[in-house]
């Protein structure tokens, strides 16, 4: 059955480089929770997300964990295959399931060898990621948790298909650095303004204009570093854009 071939960087290859990868892309889902790569172990496959969102996370030896960065429908999961690396510091697991593309971690590395245009698409994309991260420091710094979740759930939403998604009290504490009770706090006080709805785990998005009126100038600095890095987005799976590249896979 075709599927639209959502993923960002995927859409903005060139068609030559995208056939070469076609046969080998499959479709999987990519279930809550479950782990695309391990820290310190070989990368064995690299995922382009449909929709979803993994997170990047550096555990230390007492066992607690930080989310350094996240990963949706703009990017790849396997950012050292890119690199020329095989292994990282950091895991990858999903925190929003959704639907991904996989591909061969070898045989991805190989195509990135000989196809210096695809090579290029992905570095671009490694420069928007760290800059994310960068920014997403700074944002931890110097603004306040509910501006701080106000981006979070704006970034999640822009990688999803609907306004209703997964987002666990775990995995928002995660993000913003603070106890599941400021994460109480702070979506109880969006959700009584009716901004969102939350209950069990999942977000609605109810009025996103007064979301963005809330959140900090990092979500937009963000967002529109990403548009100069891989273009403006015509045929990328944006809230406000038509995709409409559309291809078979697997």
């Amino acid at each position: 059955m075709p599927i639209r071939r959502t993923n960002r960087l995927l859409s903005l290859l060139s068609d030559d480089d995208y056939e070469r990868l076609r046969p080998h892309l499959s479709l999987v889902d990519l279930e809550y929770k479950n782990d695309l790569y391990q820290a310190s172990h070989p990368i064995e496959h690299v995922y382009f997300p449909i929709d979803g969102v993994a997170s990047m996370v550096i555990t230390t030896s007492d066992g607690s964990s930080v989310e350094v960065g996240t990963i949706g429908n703009e990017g790849v999961v396997g950012l050292p295959i890119c690199l020329g690396d095989r292994e990282a510091p950091s895991s990858v697991y999903v925190q929003v399931p959704g639907k991904g593309l996989r591909i061969d971690a070898d045989l991805f590395r190989g195509e990135l060898e000989r196809r210096p245009a695809l090579n290029l698409v992905m570095l671009r994309y490694v420069h928007a990621f760290f800059n994310q991260v960068a920014q997403s420091a700074a944002c931890a710094h110097l603004h306040r948790v509910e501006q701080r979740c106000c981006r979070w759930l704006l970034m999640t939403r822009d990688r999803m298909p609907s306004d209703d998604f997964l987002l666990t009290h775990e995995f928002l504490g995660m993000m913003l650095g603070v106890r599941r009770t400021t994460v109480t706090d702070v979506m109880g006080a969006l959700q009584k303004a009716g901004l969102i709805q939350y209950r069990r785990g999942h977000v609605t998005i109810l009025d996103l204009d007064a979301l963005q009126q809330r959140t900090c100038e990092c979500y937009e600095i963000s967002r529109l570093e990403f548009d100069r890095l891989l273009g403006d987005t015509a045929m990328a799976p944006r809230r406000d854009k038509k995709h409409r590249l559309i291809s078979d896979v697997g």
